[in-house]
């Protein structure tokens, strides 16, 4: 069991790497900020679907409706924490408020992972 708790975990540090620093694009990230903008929630349904793909990886094709529930988790998470983000961070990348709004975005997500995480395995 704890072998495929670390493959998730790793499986959703890699989706969220890919989607939030190769994948995602300028207008995607000029949207977060705009509530409700189909850009900033196309973002978001891109970690959903991830994290679906993810979980069934780990749980297999019958917990599919379950899978599919964690990804809506973090689909609705994933895109309030954004907009949170853009909304009331600093977007000065040379200040130190930008960093630590960075660092707490970031650490969001990665709470978000590990409820994902142990809603599978609870």
């Amino acid at each position: 069991m704890i072998d495929q708790l670390l493959f998730l975990l790793v499986l959703l540090q890699i989706k969220h790497w890919y989607i939030d620093f190769v994948n995602q694009t300028d207008i995607e990230i000029a949207s977060k900020g705009i509530y409700g903008d189909q850009t900033g929630l196309n973002h978001s349904v891109k970690h959903g679907l991830a994290t679906v793909l993810c979980c069934v990886a780990i749980t297999g094709v019958d917990y599919i409706p379950f899978a599919m529930l964690m990804g809506l988790v973090d689909f609705v998470l994933h895109y309030h924490i954004d907009w949170a983000k853009i909304r009331y961070g600093n977007g000065n990348i040379k200040t130190k408020q930008f960093w630590m709004h960075l660092g707490a975005d970031q650490l969001a997500h990665q709470l978000t992972y590990l409820l994902v995480a142990w809603m599978v395995f609870a």
